[in-house]
């Protein structure tokens, strides 16, 4: 039985965050809170080839990963661009006391949780400084600095208390966010800071204390329609039934390597009423900081083929002449086939201009991952693909889950 004093501060707080937050969710199932997506109006032409080399890194650093893991290498460090230019979503989270707010990148391709990008990290009395440097190289962008200990707050009764945050004294290759919450696996925080030791992510520490009752993940996306669009959930602890049509097909993470290494599937893709095969079944990854539909170059061949694409040498995107004749891509997970739509296959034409784009022209989001299949990471289904599903990531039985979403939300 809760004392009647701890329930009304309980209470209280909830209200507090509610005058702050007012859609936050509560749900026995977990604690699901909002996120926005933000369009930046400077994003620089032919960002595919941005997308393919954070492809690259993520194979790259993935074999290091099992390469270190099974002692045959001594060092595991491999830059991995995480920031989009074009698109980012983002959440808000709460460091100190009292407390800062900061908009950081949520990614699934890795786990360190920093700030420092944009707005500077404000000591408080929560703050503690461990002593060890802190150090994660993106590619296009890295940072380096002390790894702090602080309260981080997300909302909803999201606190953890000594969370491990990296705090930026340099930062580079990042706009229009304040750092990232790393949501991808423990082990791609080994050796990030001077310590060596691996460091528990912001959802261990919320699963340990019991905080939400387990090391889950859900993402809900919705296609962005203006600059900043609050259009999207992270549901922590569990998934929120009101997105979800039907049931959620869980796969586990698949064995082969460098997949492995992430949030790794194996799946197929077919093109079509006939089926035309695009990708035999093979190992990818499920990832929120990547933006296209990346898939491997034999795949890519052939699917500009079935859809009678040409390559724009402006954005680096296939442009078709005519959507109407596009059809749906099949995506075999587990046992269960999803639709990828004609119209989810298109880039949002209200953005082309965000891409150095001809405004009137159609092109599509699935791109050339830059190597050929039978690699060990053949595809990433990045949040354009994202945005037209409901995402699980699930720690404690190490399962990636995938499902329909709701046209309409009723609960």
């Amino acid at each position: 039985m809760v004392a009647l004093p701890l329930l009304f501060a309980f209470l209280l707080s909830l209200a507090s965050l509610a005058l702050t937050n007012p859609v936050v969710k509560i749900r026995s199932s977990g604690i699901t809170v909002p996120i926005a997506s933000r369009i930046n109006a400077t994003g620089s032409p032919n960002f595919v080839k941005q997308e393919r080399q954070r492809a690259q890194a993520l194979i790259q650093r993935g074999k290091a990963k099992a390469a270190y893991k099974a002692g045959l290498t001594q060092d595991d460090s491999i830059s991995i661009p995480v920031t989009n230019t074009i698109v980012t979503y983002t959440i808000q989270a709460f460091i100190g006391s009292p407390a800062t707010a900061y908009t950081l990148l949520i990614d699934t391709g890795s786990s360190i949780t920093w700030v420092g990008a944009g707005k500077n990290y404000v000591a408080t009395n929560s703050s503690h400084d461990t002593g060890h440097s802190i150090e994660v190289t993106y590619g296009s962008g890295a940072f380096f600095g002390e790894e702090y200990l602080d309260t981080v707050n997300l909302g909803g009764g999201l606190v953890i208390p000594h969370q491990s945050i990296g705090v930026a004294t340099f930062a580079g290759g990042f706009r229009g966010v304040d750092g990232i919450l790393g949501i991808g696996p423990i082990d791609l925080t080994t050796r990030t800071t001077s310590s060596g030791e691996q460091v528990p992510t912001v959802m261990d520490n919320l699963a340990r204390a019991g905080t939400i009752p387990a090391n889950t993940i859900g993402i809900f996306y919705t296609p962005p329609t203006s600059t900043s669009d609050t259009n999207g959930e992270l549901t922590f602890g569990g998934t929120d039934p009101c997105k979800i049509s039907g049931r959620i097909t869980f796969v586990p993470i698949t064995a082969v390597s460098p997949a492995s290494q992430y949030w790794g599937i194996d799946q197929t893709i077919t093109y079509g009423k006939r089926r035309t095969k695009i990708l035999a079944s093979t190992a990818g990854i499920v990832d929120t900081g990547t933006t296209l539909m990346m898939i491997a170059s034999d795949a890519f061949q052939a699917y500009t083929h079935a859809v009678g694409g040409k390559l724009d040498q402006t954005t680096g995107l296939l442009t078709i002449d005519d959507p109407s004749k596009l059809q749906s891509l099949f995506y075999r997970i587990g046992h269960t086939t999803f639709e990828f739509t004609a119209e989810g296959q298109q880039w949002p034409k209200a953005l082309n201009s965000h891409i150095g784009g001809d405004p009137h022209k159609t092109y599509l989001i699935v791109s050339d991952l830059g190597t050929e299949s039978g690699k060990g990471l053949d595809f990433i289904n990045g949040y354009t693909w994202l945005e037209h599903f409901y995402s699980v990531f699930d720690t404690d039985h190490q399962r990636v889950g995938i499902a329909n979403l709701k046209r309409r939300e009723r609960c």
